[in-house]
């Protein structure tokens, strides 16, 4: 694993910030104009106003708030460096409680060609300007990045459990049903084992690659303006959660595509079209549906909504033979792949531009969701995916390649203000 250190966290003091469960926020990126209007509200110190400010100039506000704050104690700087062990607790649509537990720590920044931090889904130039912005005038990471290591025998999930169960979390905070738990571990001893029990581990990012590229962008140019630049900087480190792979509690979800806008789309033409290439079953509504997909034992099965019909899917044929030479076999495991090249781009002639911009395409988590924009007329078309599994995401980014847009979806998102990392 690139090299983990502690690091001296900047915290909420709740003496005078208030109850936690009222500053932490999602990560920027999965906030709707609506929620950051609820957590703007929900107390003058919510981590929403350095996370995402609404302000004309936001990077300026997040600056001046940041550094208020830390004037006025509502933030302060731990005095020694420390790992936080971190879990979040919650209950499915299903009724089944889940942990994930795994831990903050400052991550070296490695270039993705020396294979020590791996991506897995393509960035866009957009977000990385604005969190470029962000890190110029904070110097500090306000959320992290989420990654992955393998680690079968828990040798480190070991060391930090065993802390855990006898220590008091110096957080604990509900947000939206997810029971969020902060730990500060600064023993140097525990910290070392944990070092040496994931120094040869790869890390693979999850959720967080905009943040992670705009830290290297940072980094060199800190390093380029910096004549006695050693390495040793705290920029050339980046905030990240870590966790398991082996982890149980570890949850990835599928995020599902409306199509909307298409020009002359025919229902039946398409319906046609399919039956070239898959197995088309018609189905009774959602719970049959998901029965459907759960029971498929091929990666190529979906579900497909449309005005008055629901449809399962199956790919005919094995699909090398469809996808482009250059697509790698990773990439060819996964559904999602089939999916964009075989339907929407060749059937319904939706290119990766048009995926790239969202011009036709709508992603959403819940395929409640499909079965409603589809009944309300807002959508011509729903498709209802599968989860990638984390081995196939490991697979990807061991071979080099990327995955298709909105691939993945790892439940819960890493709440923002549980600690935050200086970059000077």
């Amino acid at each position: 694993m690139p090299e983990i250190r502690p690091f001296r966290g900047l915290r909420y003091n709740p003496v005078i910030a208030g109850d936690m469960a009222d500053l932490i926020s999602p990560p920027y990126d999965v906030i709707p104009p609506s929620m950051q209007e609820a957590l703007y509200g929900s107390s003058p110190y919510n981590s929403i106003k350095l996370e995402l400010p609404k302000e004309a100039d936001p990077y300026a506000a997040a600056a001046q708030r940041l550094a208020e704050w830390l004037q006025e104690g509502i933030l302060f700087e731990e005095s020694e460096p420390a790992l936080y062990p971190c879990s979040q607790t919650f209950t499915d649509h299903e009724g089944h409680t889940h942990t994930r537990s795994g831990f903050f720590a400052a991550l070296r920044l490695h270039e993705f060609s020396e294979r020590k931090v791996l991506p897995h889904e393509k960035t866009l130039s957009g977000p990385k300007a604005d969190r470029l912005n962000l890190f110029r005038t904070t110097k500090t990471n306000i959320s992290a990045i989420f990654g992955l290591y393998a680690d079968a025998e828990g040798m480190a999930d070991s060391l930090v459990a065993a802390y855990t169960s006898s220590h008091e979390p110096v957080v604990d905070a509900m947000f939206q049903g997810i029971r969020n738990r902060l730990w500060r571990l600064a023993d140097p001893e525990t910290v070392a084992l944990v070092q040496k029990a994931l120094q040869d581990r790869n890390v693979y990012i999850a959720d967080g690659h905009h943040r992670y590229e705009t830290g290297l962008n940072y980094r060199r140019e800190r390093a380029s303006a910096n004549p006695a630049h050693t390495g040793e900087e705290p920029y050339n480190f980046i905030l990240a959660y870590l966790n398991n792979i082996h982890d149980r509690g570890l949850v990835v979800y599928p995020i599902h595509r409306l199509v909307h806008s298409l020009q002359g789309f025919d229902a039946a033409a398409f319906r046609s079209r399919l039956a070239e290439h898959f197995f088309v079953t018609e189905l009774e509504g959602r719970a049959d549906m998901k029965a459907y997909l759960e029971t498929a034992s091929s990666s190529y099965a979906y579900g497909i909504v449309t005005a008055g019909t629901v449809l399962g899917i199956t790919l005919k044929d094995d699909p090398s033979g469809l996808l482009d030479s250059g697509i790698s076999p990773a990439l060819g495991q996964l559904g999602l792949v089939v999916l964009h090249e075989v339907v929407l781009n060749r059937v319904l002639g939706i290119g990766q531009d048009a995926l790239a911009k969202q011009t036709n395409i709508v992603y959403v988590k819940d395929d409640a969701e499909v079965f409603d924009a589809l009944a309300d007329g807002k959508a011509q078309l729903g498709f209802v995916v599968k989860p990638a599994t984390v081995g196939q995401v490991l697979a990807v980014s061991e071979s080099g390649g990327v995955m298709p847009q909105k691939s993945t979806f790892f439940y819960p998102k890493i709440m923002t203000g549980l600690v935050f990392k200086p970059l000077d």
